[in-house]
This record gives structure tokens, sequence and C-alpha cells, in this order.
């Protein structure tokens, strides 16, 4: 069996000062803290949610 893609996505930047829809997203992302990391499958969903909220994060391949 083919070992899935992930994606390590990491908090850069502050929530505050971000519509309730962005703070949401970013939540579900599973990301609270600045410099928290969560590391997620590599599928259209959790792609679109990571564009939604591209200026608050940064993204890296495993």
């Amino acid at each position: 069996m083919a070992k899935e893609k992930q994606i390590k996505v990491t908090l850069i930047r502050s929530v505050i000062g971000q519509k309730p829809d962005k703070r949401a997203t970013v939540k579900s992302l599973g990301l609270k803290k600045i410099s928290s990391s969560n590391i997620l499958p590599d599928n259209d969903a959790v792609r679109g949610m990571v564009a939604a909220v591209s200026h608050l994060v940064k993204v890296e391949e495993i």
C-alpha cells in the first residue's frame, strides 16, 4: 500500500483582526498559537482551507 502524501502546516501570523471565518479555518486546521504546526493529508479539502488562509500559514510537503 502506497503511503499517502502529507503536508505540514505552520501558523506564522496571528489571527487577531481576522474575520471569524478565517479564524475558524485556522482552528479547523488544528492550529492554535503562532508557530504551532500540524501534519495533515494532502487532499483537495485541506489544500482549499490552506489557500483560504495562505497569508497566515506556511506549508511544507513531507
